[in-house]
């Protein structure tokens, strides 16, 4: 069953983003937004830790959180919009954020 799980929270404030990394299954996705769209900053570790998810799981981020914080998605993610975020909660079997 397929999980969409949610990052709002900055990865450099704590151990989040990595607990969730450990936890994905092949089919899930991971969606940052507010200050979680930090980790896709070039050169660091938690960029590096993104892009080594395998194919299967998908990235995105809020475009809107992205735009606020000066930053540009890599390739790798897939930037979505509010009605995106709502699509993709009805996508995935189960949602879990990481509050």
């Amino acid at each position: 069953m397929a999980t969409l799980h949610i990052l709002s929270h900055s990865p450099f404030a704590d151990s989040r983003l990595a607990s969730c990394l450990r936890l994905l299954g092949v089919a899930d996705g991971v969606l940052l937004s507010g200050d979680a769209v930090y980790a896709l900053q070039p050169g660091t570790t938690n960029l590096q830790a993104l892009q080594l998810m395998p194919a299967s799981v998908a990235l995105y981020a809020l475009g809107e959180d992205l735009t606020a914080r000066g930053l540009q998605a890599p390739e790798r993610a897939q930037v979505v919009d509010y009605p995106g975020f709502v699509e993709l909660c009805t996508r995935y079997a189960k949602v879990n954020s990481w509050l």
